[in-house]
């Protein structure tokens, strides 16, 4: 039996599928971004040498930040032990470059490195604890470090309470026009960059979305077969990496390193400095340097014998206007801006369909 065909049905002939092009256009982010980067290195032609010595330090800090930013932000691990990794890297480099003269583009990574290993390996007896037993286990490193770096045996290396003085580095030959500071900040804007890109690419990589699962639902991580205990070890090793290698840079901009320098009100101050910034955002460390080092100086210069109280009151006045840190704030103010040219276009694509 045969059928014969409908004739309200028309046979359609397959159309060829055009292949599938990656776009190229930068995306508004990157844009951002790669202004960002413009202004950062136009501003050593025009800005004085103490405000170079500034931003340098800014910089440091949000870096220093950044370390802390993976282990609690990412992780969920509570700290208040990185100031000793901030002065076991300076330490590092100090020692180095002061007793072995060794160059200072070598004391990078050999205090990332001690601070890596010191990290695992604090990181290890840590995994017994929890919350507040955690925060105290580092809130007794940061106390310890000082007292430590005083000791006696140790002074033939840290020079004891006096310190030891850092040379800062000269500019390349290949760079005349150039002087210190401005090769100082030029050479930690570079590191800065570098390191924020490799935290951004360490947290969109598969690892970074094990970390952050660790800290959502550690049960739930370990139930689908991730080794909750080698993640967190390793992110406390890769936390003190990034703060170490920030020691070791503030090392090189102060040109000295002391005991006291590194303190327990230091952890606080990276602390204070990540929840400002947002914590879990990684361009938030950045506001949060600027917030670490200017608002203290800025409750000096209003009065010197009330700063703690300004300093508490402009604390709290920025905790309440921006609870979700600098960067959540600046993406609500942003949302708001773009709302009333994100309307029209919305409907006009409904109308379209």
């Amino acid at each position: 039996m045969t059928t014969l065909p409908d004739e309200n049905v028309t046979a359609v002939s397959p159309v060829p599928t055009q292949p599938r092009t990656l776009s190229l256009r930068p995306s508004s982010r990157h844009l951002i971004i790669a202004a960002a980067i413009v202004v950062a290195m136009l501003i050593p032609l025009v800005a004085k040498s103490f405000i170079l010595f500034q931003l340098t330090e800014v910089m440091i800090y949000g870096l220093a930040i950044l370390g802390l930013n993976l282990l609690t932000g990412f992780n969920g691990q509570f700290s208040l032990g990185h100031s000793a990794f901030y002065g076991i890297g300076a330490y590092t480099a100090a020692i180095l470059m002061h007793n072995y003269d060794v160059n200072y583009l070598w004391t990078l990574p050999a205090a990332g490195g001690v601070c890596f290993a010191v990290g695992f390996l604090f990181g290890l007896p840590a995994l017994r604890l929890q919350n507040l037993y955690l925060a105290l286990a580092t809130f007794a490193l940061a106390v310890a470090m000082p007292q430590i770096l005083k000791f006696h045996a140790l002074e033939a290396w840290t020079g004891g309470v006096q310190g030891l003085v850092v040379d800062q580095p000269d500019p390349p030959d290949f760079l005349p026009m150039i002087d210190g500071d401005q090769w100082l900040y030029y050479f930690t804007l570079a590191v800065v960059l570098v390191m924020f890109a490799a935290a951004n690419n360490l947290i969109r990589s598969r690892s970074g979305r094990t970390i952050m699962a660790i800290r959502d639902n550690p049960i739930a991580a370990s139930a689908m077969g991730i080794n909750n205990s080698l993640y967190k070890t390793l992110t406390f090793g890769v936390s003190a990496f990034y703060t170490g290698v920030a020691g070791a840079l503030g090392a090189l901009a102060v040109a000295f390193v002391a005991p006291d320098s590194f303190n327990f009100l230091l952890s606080v101050s990276f602390l204070v400095g990540l929840v400002i910034g947002g914590v879990g955002s990684i361009p938030g460390c950045l506001f949060g340097g600027l917030f670490v080092l200017y608002v203290p100086n800025i409750a000096n210069s209003i009065s010197t014998g009330l700063a703690g109280a300004i300093y508490g009151v402009i604390l709290l006045v920025v905790i309440f206007v921006m609870p979700a840190g600098a960067a959540g704030f600046i993406r609500l103010a942003v949302a708001r801006v773009l709302r009333p040219w994100k309307a029209p276009i919305a409907s006009s694509q409904g109308g379209k369909s």
